[in-house]
C-alpha cells in the first residue's frame, strides 16, 4: 500500500497536468466563433443554432410575420379550438430571446467551448418575451371555459319500457386557467402549429356503475308484478306501467330507489281527492217547534309521505306486494257532545213578514237571508247582521232593486235586504232579547207592525241584539214564495214578552212640491201623486223572566218623514177672449140667440184645476210594497 501511495503521488501532478491540457484543447475545439450562437439553442421552437444574431433575429421576425395569421389548434378534452396570434394582439420581442441566447454560448477560449458543449449536448429553448391583450386572452379562455368545463356526471339508472339499465358515468372537466394562460401565450408565441393540449382538470363522478348494482336489482323488483293499495275495504291496482311513473330512479349522486317526481305527485293529488273526507260539525235539524242533533263526523287526510313508504316497501318485496294507505284523521270543530251542550232545542222567537215587488228585490231577500240563515249566538254575545252579511255588493250577487235614499225611493243595490232585517229584528223583539241598536225607515211603511220597522246600511246603520240567555241561539230563515219568516231557537226561558204601541200621530202635513207644465194653462193643475204627512210613533216592550221579574224595559220612538204631493202646475199663457157680441140696439139681434147654424156660445169656461189632496174620506195611498 506505501508502493501505491508512493506512485499515486508521483503521477497525479502528472495526470492533472494532463487532464488540464486535453481540457483546453476540447474546450478550444468547441468554442467557435464568438459571433455565432451556439449550436442546440432553440428560440420559439426554432434550431437557431450557429446563426448569427442579426440572421437568427430576422429569421424569427419574419417567420413569425407570416404565422401571424395562420391559426394554433388548441385541443382540451374532445373539443378544438382554433386561435391567431393576431386575434389575440401577440408581440414577440425576439431581440430580447436572441441576446438570451448569445449568453449560452459567450465566454473566454476554452470555457466559451465547454458552455457551448454543454448547450450542443443537452440544448437550450428559450421562450421569447411575449406581450398580449390581456382582455382578448381572458375573452377567449372563458369562451373555451364554458365549452370545455361540465360537471362529473354520476351513473344512474333508467328505463327503456319497463327494462332498466345503468347508464354509466362521465367524469367531470374543469379548464385550468391560470396554467392554460400560460400554454395559450407561449403557443401563439412559438413559430410552429402543432396542436397543443390545454391543461384540465378531470372528476371522476361520485357514483359509479358498480355503486348503482343494488338499486337497479330493487328497480327490476319494483317492475316485477303489480302493486295493490288497500283503505279499509276498498282497494286499487297499481299496474307496471304506472308503477313506473312513481319510481324516482337513482341518479343525479342518489344510489337508492325512491317514490317521486312529477308524476308521483300528480297521482297522489289524485288519489287524495278520492280518499280526503272534509269532517262535518254536528249540526241542527229543525222544524217548526223542535230541533234534532244530527251527529258530527270525523274526516280524513290522505298522508302521502307515509302511503309513498308503504308502497316502495311493497315494490320491493317479491311477494305480499300489497300497500295499506295512511290517512290522518279530521276532527271536527263541533263535536256531537259540543253541540248538545249548547241548549238548542226549540223555538224561543218567530216573526214572518210578506213581501212582494219586482224580481230583482225578491233575489235580493232570499240572498240575504241565505246569509243569516245557521247563525249562532253564544251566551253574553251579540248578533251583527252587518257583521254576519259583510257588505251587500254586486260582487256577491245583489242586484238593484225599489229602496229609500235620503228619504226618498229610488232603485239601488241591495233592494229588499231591510224586509230581512225588519223580520230578524222582530223575532228577537218576540224572544224578548236585548236589543242594542236598531234604526227605523225614513219614510213610513205600513205593511211592517207599527213602530217595529229595522233599516240597515253597510256599515253604519246596524241591527244589533244580545244573547242575554245561559244557552246558545240559533237564526234559521224560511224563504216562501211571498213571506219570510226568521225563527230563533233555544232553550224555553219561560220569558213573557208585553207590548204596546203609540198611535200613529201627525207631525206635520205633507209638502208640495210644483212643477211647471207647458200643456196646461196658467191656472190649471193636476195632482199626479197625494203625499202623505210626517209621523211620528212609538213601541214599549217589557220583558219579565219565568218568576214575573221584569228583565227588560225599552221604548223604541220612530220618526218618518213626510213624502211630498206632486203637483203640475200650468205654464201656458190663456187664449186672448173673443170680442164680446152687439146688444140688440145695435145688430137688431137677440144676445142671448143662437148662431145662424145653432152654434154654441163662443166663450167657453176652462175645465177646474184637479185637488191638491183627496176628499177626507179617500184613503191615503201607501207607498210602494216591499221596502
Amino acid at each position: 500500500s506505501r508502493v501505491r501511495d508512493r506512485l499515486v503521488r508521483r503521477w497525479l501532478p502528472a495526470a492533472a497536468v494532463v487532464l488540464t491540457l486535453g481540457g483546453a484543447v476540447l474546450g478550444l475545439a468547441f468554442a467557435g466563433s464568438p459571433d455565432t450562437l451556439a449550436e442546440g439553442v432553440t428560440i420559439a421552437g426554432v434550431d437557431v443554432g450557429g446563426l448569427k444574431a442579426s440572421a437568427a433575429q430576422a429569421m424569427l421576425e419574419q417567420r413569425a410575420d407570416a404565422l401571424s395569421r395562420v391559426p394554433v389548434t388548441f385541443v382540451a378534452g374532445s373539443r378544438r379550438f382554433h386561435v391567431t396570434p393576431r386575434s389575440l394582439g401577440v408581440h414577440v420581442d425576439f431581440a430580447a430571446a436572441v441576446a438570451a441566447a448569445r449568453l449560452q454560448g459567450e465566454g473566454f477560449g476554452p470555457v466559451r467551448g465547454f458552455r457551448r458543449l454543454q448547450t450542443r449536448v443537452l440544448g437550450a429553448e428559450l421562450a421569447p418575451p411575449t406581450r398580449v391583450f390581456g382582455r382578448a386572452l381572458e375573452y377567449q379562455l372563458r369562451r373555451v371555459a364554458k365549452a370545455v368545463d361540465r360537471e362529473p356526471r354520476n351513473a344512474a339508472i333508467r328505463l327503456r319500457g319497463l327494462r332498466p339499465s345503468v347508464v354509466d358515468g362521465v367524469p367531470g372537466l374543469t379548464l385550468e386557467r391560470q396554467a392554460a394562460e400560460s400554454v395559450v401565450v407561449r403557443a401563439l408565441a412559438g413559430l410552429t402549429r402543432a396542436p397543443v393540449g390545454l391543461p384540465v382538470e378531470i372528476e371522476t363522478p361520485r357514483v359509479t356503475t358498480a355503486a348503482l348494482a343494488p338499486a337497479l336489482a330493487d328497480t327490476r323488483l319494483a317492475l316485477s308484478a303489480p302493486v295493490r293499495l288497500a283503505l279499509g275495504q276498498t282497494r286499487w291496482r297499481l299496474p307496471r306501467w304506472r308503477i313506473a311513473g312513481l319510481l324516482e330512479l337513482p341518479g343525479d349522486g342518489r344510489k337508492v330507489l325512491a317514490i317521486g317526481g312529477p308524476r308521483s305527485d300528480r297521482y297522489f293529488e289524485r288519489l287524495r281527492k278520492v280518499v280526503d273526507r272534509k269532517p262535518s260539525d254536528a249540526a241542527f235539524e229543525v222544524s217548526s217547534s223542535s230541533v234534532e242533533i244530527v251527529p258530527a263526523a270525523e274526516g280524513r287526510s290522505l298522508d302521502v309521505e307515509a302511503t309513498s313508504a308503504s308502497v316502495l316497501a311493497a315494490l320491493t318485496r317479491p311477494r305480499s306486494r300489497l300497500a295499506r294507505v295512511a290517512v290522518r284523521t279530521a276532527l271536527p270543530e263541533r263535536t256531537t257532545a259540543e253541540a248538545r251542550a249548547m241548549g238548542i232545542e226549540g223555538v224561543v222567537g218567530s216573526y214572518t213578514t210578506e213581501y212582494g215587488g219586482d224580481p230583482n228585490r225578491i233575489h235580493n231577500v232570499r240572498l240575504v237571508a241565505e246569509l243569516i240563515d245557521g247563525a249562532l249566538v253564544a251566551p253574553g254575545r251579540t248578533f251583527s247582521f252587518n257583521d254576519t252579511t259583510g257588505e251587500r255588493t254586486a260582487d256577491k250577487g245583489f242586484l238593484e232593486a225599489p229602496v229609500i235614499i235620503n228619504g226618498e225611493l229610488q232603485n239601488g243595490l241591495g233592494g229588499g235586504v231591510c224586509q230581512v232585517s225588519t223580520t230578524a229584528f222582530n223575532a228577537a223583539y218576540e224572544a224578548g232579547l236585548q236589543i242594542d241598536s236598531r234604526t227605523n225607515h225614513a219614510l213610513y211603511i205600513s205593511h211592517y207592525p207599527l213602530g217595529r220597522d229595522a233599516t240597515v246600511n253597510y256599515p253604519d246603520l246596524d241591527l244589533r241584539f244580545t244573547n242575554d240567555t245561559p244557552h246558545w241561539l240559533l237564526l234559521r230563515t224560511f224563504v216562501g214564495a211571498s213571506s219570510l219568516t226568521v225563527n230563533v231557537y233555544g232553550t224555553e226561558t219561560g220569558r213573557r214578552v208585553e207590548s204596546e204601541a203609540a198611535p200613529l200621530s201627525e207631525v206635520a202635513a205633507a209638502p208640495i212640491r210644483r212643477t211647471p207644465d207647458s200643456s196646461l194653462l196658467v191656472g190649471q193643475s193636476v195632482v199626479d201623486q197625494t203625499g202623505q204627512p210626517s209621523r211620528s210613533t212609538s213601541v214599549r216592550r217589557r220583558v219579565y223572566d219565568a218568576s214575573g221579574g221584569l228583565l227588560h224595559d225599552t221604548t223604541w220612538s220612530s220618526y218618518y218623514r213626510g213624502e211630498p204631493t206632486l203637483v203640475r202646475v200650468g205654464s201656458k199663457p190663456k187664449p186672448k177672449p173673443e170680442p164680446k157680441p152687439k146688444t140688440k140696439g145695435e145688430t137688431g139681434e137677440d144676445p142671448g140667440a143662437v148662431g145662424p147654424q145653432g152654434d154654441a156660445p163662443l166663450l167657453q169656461t176652462p175645465p177646474p184645476a184637479a185637488p191638491l189632496a183627496p176628499p177626507a174620506d179617500q184613503p191615503v195611498p201607501p207607498p210602494p210594497a216591499g221596502l
